[in-house]
């Protein structure tokens, strides 16, 4: 898994030269008859920005030890990391610690205003629930939403255009359930499975 997110890393030479150039200072010392000519270059910097949303609680539980991996692989590949917490599907609020989850909370409008476009958005999570939960106004089953999670997720796909749905769920049965179905419609197909060809496909897709 570890491997297949470095696929997503993007690496850029800023800063003070501080890393030794080595095929550049062999190139310099040949060129120089022998003597000794030492090239450097910056380090090396992970400039990709991922906003990371995982889904909590409930039918997730069945799926905590393999998201728990993709979380720890994301956090040591990308040095440009945030993460907020959701249940079931994206609302009005998110939470960055699941355990002051009802005490806590970030506005979905102020994630927005933090975190500009050129961060790369990652959905974790089964999207298994009832569809009125995606549809509906005050379909949440933890509180009163006063937009559909439909509305919420537009909005994401908007502020980001670059965005995937990781899903734990086998694919085999996402067939079978029409809230997958929903969610894989409003995102226009980018949902992919928890496996690493699926995440090879979603980073494709991220770009």
């Amino acid at each position: 898994m570890k491997l297949a997110l470095r696929r997503l890393r993007r690496f850029a030479r800023r800063g003070a030269p501080t890393e030794l150039a080595l095929a550049e200072t062999i190139d310099a010392t040949a060129r120089c008859g022998g003597w000794l000519d030492i090239k450097m270059v910056p380090e090396r910097h992970n400039v990709v920005k991922v906003l990371l949303l995982l889904d909590v609680g409930g039918s997730m539980d069945d799926h905590v030890k393999v998201c728990e991996e993709l979380f720890s692989a994301a956090r040591s590949e990308f040095k440009h990391l945030e993460h907020f917490y959701f249940h079931n599907f994206p609302y009005e609020a998110l939470w960055r610690d699941n355990r002051r989850r009802f005490r806590e909370h970030v506005g979905t409008i102020e994630v927005l205003r933090t975190y500009a476009s050129d961060y790369k958005l990652i959905l974790v999570g089964d999207a298994t629930m009832s569809p009125y939960e995606i549809t509906s106004v005050g379909g949440s089953v933890e509180h009163w939403n006063p937009e559909p999670g439909a509305v919420w997720l537009e909005r994401l796909i908007r502020a980001y255009p670059n965005c995937a749905w990781i899903n734990p769920q086998p694919q085999a049965q996402w067939e079978h359930t029409a809230s997958i179905a929903l969610t894989r419609e409003l995102l226009e197909g980018r949902m992919y499975p928890l496996t690493l060809s699926g995440l090879d496909d979603a980073i494709e897709a991220l770009g």
